[in-house]
């Protein structure tokens, strides 16, 4: 065989096992895959019963409930145009609170989205407390001195 043919089997042998590669690849991580949801979305149909996803919105304003048992909470997240009922075990992040925004990790059981972790997010104006005066003295004109 000539060299030139050569190479052009290698080429297509390695072009082929890297299409080999990035399937098996996809077809194992079918199953991890999960999709991203809002409350309008649920309420649509659009989220299937036991189907591993993600909930985004702003928690509802008096919709947090603790359970006695310490550990279970129930809150409703809302896009403003629908609302979704979540119901969640575990201990909730520090940024977890009415009015704020959060994402579910979970899925769709009987009308209620049944989370497995919450992500809490804070607004883009936050700032550490070790530098919330230092940003309020900058922001009143004073200059810092050492």
């Amino acid at each position: 065989m000539k060299p030139k043919n050569q190479r052009l089997v290698l080429v297509i042998a390695a072009t082929g096992a890297l299409i080999v590669a990035v399937l098996l690849a996809m077809w194992g991580l079918r199953s991890r895959a999960s999709f991203f949801y809002t409350p309008a979305d649920i309420a649509a149909g659009k989220a299937a019963e036991g189907q591993s996803a993600r909930l985004g919105g702003m928690v509802e304003k008096g919709s947090v409930q603790h359970e006695a048992d310490g550990v279970t909470i129930h809150f409703i997240l809302t896009d403003g145009r629908a609302t979704t009922p979540v119901t969640f075990r575990g201990i909730a992040p520090d940024l977890f609170r009415e009015g704020s925004g959060a994402v579910a990790e979970g899925r769709m059981e009987r009308g209620t989205f049944v989370a497995d972790q919450i992500l809490a997010k804070h607004d883009e104006r936050y700032m550490p407390p070790e530098l919330g005066n230092l940003a309020a003295e900058h922001k009143a004109g004073k200059t810092l001195e050492k």
